[in-house]
């Protein structure tokens, strides 16, 4: 693609040197920029692009998209008010608008996107379209296909725009479903992207060292319903205390569609019953349909995951017996709620927020014999949002009989710092009911000698992850294949 023709429409601030080359391709790291690239100077938390600019042209960028010109770059200088955001317009213009030809459906919230972009996929499925999805897992373009890598739960724009046009151009398939994070569409990772339908899962503290408030948050999310357009779709959990919020952001000629257990909403359940087994419930739609719902998952959050898929399908024009049929038939999502080991019942989970914390504990204990013990082994992550390591703390210990609190992906932070801010959290520090271990194996080991077979255990903050970040390195690091390895003879 010619220069010119990338940059038609760019609210650009000053070319530099401009002739009108060929540009084959975008790159926003240095070491793997390419000949042809147009080199993008992204400022971020700990770098900044524009001090890598001329190694760039060295290893071959034809032109460099930047804040602020170099007199030592003679090749052609674009500059932007904001790379970050420009990047998304330049990838969507270079990629010829791939989402233009997509159904694309963006699911964001605090928790529950994983789980729920696997469901929407599996409805359009049972529904006989092709549907790929993308999300933390990385992006697969079938239900029962592989995994392909990814670096964030979205990818950054260049990497998003060119998934996107392989699927439509190269795998033929016309509808996406995507994670979209806070971070993301803060960032403009999104932006060209249209998306036909957009879902909250739910608004609760999470990202509060990057957001700074929930107000900022909030902000951060809506983006996503903001940019609907008249014809497209929103799906809403109504008993989210932000619900109200949401829906105000939403354009006139956007259909609006609501789900919910305490609230009166369009798709609801209601006779919920939870057992080792699943989930039963009643689906009401619209007040008049009922339809008896028998799930393989389990939990009140997978209730909400399921009734937000629904509500999708029903957006989607999806017959509704057809969306129960696939999602009955799912067994789970890697790192969700995720039974591990038997006897004691050991469950590994993602949360590692104090929602999600609550949600799965409450979940656990309604499967926990009246003989048996509920555990919750956890820790918080290093250098993320350190007020809400308390709160995780408190839930544990209100909703556990016992906790042990040990690392999680430390970071750059002094894990037994992070454990002092878990424990100012708790009300008391009783050796019976509270055991610290910093090491993660090594509490995992201990579940051992501390449980009986009726016990239901939950190893809470990694999930599907299968590495630890420690301040020096990152590890291979499994939750799942450390408890199969202390349990042996009792795994799933």
């Amino acid at each position: 693609m010619k220069l010119e023709e990338l940059i038609e429409y760019l609210d650009f601030k000053d070319l530099i040197n401009f002739k009108n080359i060929d540009i084959t391709g975008i790159s926003y790291n240095s070491k793997t920029t390419k000949k042809g690239d147009i080199f993008v100077c992204l400022t971020g938390e700990h770098t900044d692009g524009h001090d890598y600019a001329a190694n760039a042209v060295e290893n071959g960028a034809a032109a460099v998209l930047a804040e602020r010109k170099s007199d030592e770059i003679k090749v052609p200088q674009i500059i932007v008010s904001s790379t970050r955001h420009k990047i998304a317009d330049i990838a969507d213009r270079f990629y010829s608008s791939p989402s233009k030809g997509i159904n694309l459906i963006g699911i964001t919230g605090t928790n529950g996107k994983t789980t729920v972009t696997h469901l929407i996929q599996k409805i359009f499925e049972e529904n006989s379209q092709k549907c790929a999805l993308i999300g933390t897992l990385g992006y697969k373009l079938s239900s029962d296909g592989e995994y392909r890598d990814a670096k964030h739960t979205t990818p950054q724009a260049p990497e998003l725009q060119a998934t996107l046009r392989m699927i439509k151009d190269v795998e033929k398939i016309d509808n996406v479903v995507m994670e979209v994070s806070s971070h993301a569409l803060e960032q403009n990772r999104t932006g060209g992207c249209r998306f036909n339908g957009a879902v909250l899962t739910n608004l609760t503290q999470d990202h509060l060292d990057y957001h700074i408030t929930m107000d900022n948050y909030f902000e951060a999310k809506s983006i996503l319903f903001k940019g609907l357009k008249e014809g497209c779709f929103a799906v809403i959990n109504a008993d989210d205390e932000y619900a109200q919020r949401f829906l105000g952001k939403v354009a006139e000629g956007v259909r609006k569609y609501t789900y919910g257990v305490k609230n009166n909403a369009d798709v609801c359940a209601k006779n919920i019953h939870f057992s080792l087994n699943g989930a039963e419930f009643t689906l009401v739609i619209n007040n008049t349909q009922e339809y008896n719902v028998n799930l393989h998952l389990n939990g009140m959050f997978s209730v909400y995951n399921v009734l937000a898929a629904v509500t999708t399908a029903l957006a989607s024009n999806i017959n509704i017996e057809t969306a129960l049929k696939a999602l009955q038939n799912v067994k789970g999502v890697a790192g969700r709620f995720e039974a591990v080991v038997k006897k004691p019942l050991v469950i590994v989970d993602y949360a590692h927020t104090p929602d999600g914390l609550e949600n799965v504990l409450k979940s656990a204990r309604e499967i926990t014999p009246k003989d048996g013990k509920l555990i919750c082994l956890f820790g918080c992550g290093g250098d993320r949002d350190a007020t809400k390591r308390p709160k995780m703390g408190a839930i544990a210990e209100k909703l556990s009989d016992k906790i042990v609190i040990t690392s999680d992906n430390p970071r750059s932070e002094d894990p037994q710092t992070i454990i002092t801010d878990i424990i100012a959290g708790l009300k008391s520090v009783n050796t019976d009911s509270v055991i610290v271990e910093p090491d993660r194996a090594a509490a995992i080991a201990l579940l051992k000698t501390i449980t009986n077979n009726n016990d239901v255990v939950i190893i809470a903050g990694k999930g599907h992850e299968d590495y630890q970040i420690l301040k020096d390195k990152t590890i291979h690091f499994d939750d799942r294949e450390e408890a199969r390895k202390i349990f042996e003879g009792s795994v799933i």
